[in-house]
């Protein structure tokens, strides 16, 4: 959903969070994660990884700004584009310290 649009009182389904359409829900249940209260705690960095060894496929880095907009909006931030975090994603490095052999890439 449109950040701008999220209302977090009405928030219940996966796609009712900023950010997530049907394509990124259908991941995030790959992931074990059915429902927005399921994020509370989750790390977004480790999602990633779990998502792309899960598909063994390495995702788009702005799959971890959208995890990362997420989790931030569930533990109480308000809503952002994906695109705001990923400044962050890049200060860590973390999308290119993903090596391809732990994820069973070539």
């Amino acid at each position: 959903m449109n950040p701008a649009k999220v209302i977090r009182e009405r928030v219940k389904a996966l796609t009712d969070l900023p950010n997530i359409g049907p394509a990124m829900a259908a991941d995030l249940r790959l992931l074990g994660i059915d429902t927005p209260t399921q994020l509370l705690g989750r790390d977004p960095y480790a999602m990633y990884d779990e998502l792309c060894a899960r598909t063994h496929t390495r995702h788009d880095p702005c799959v971890l700004d959208v995890f990362l907009s997420i989790t931030r909006f569930m533990a109480g931030d308000a809503p952002q584009p994906w695109w705001h975090y990923t400044a962050e994603r890049k200060a860590t490095d973390h999308a290119g310290r993903i090596p391809a052999p732990r994820l069973g890439l070539p």
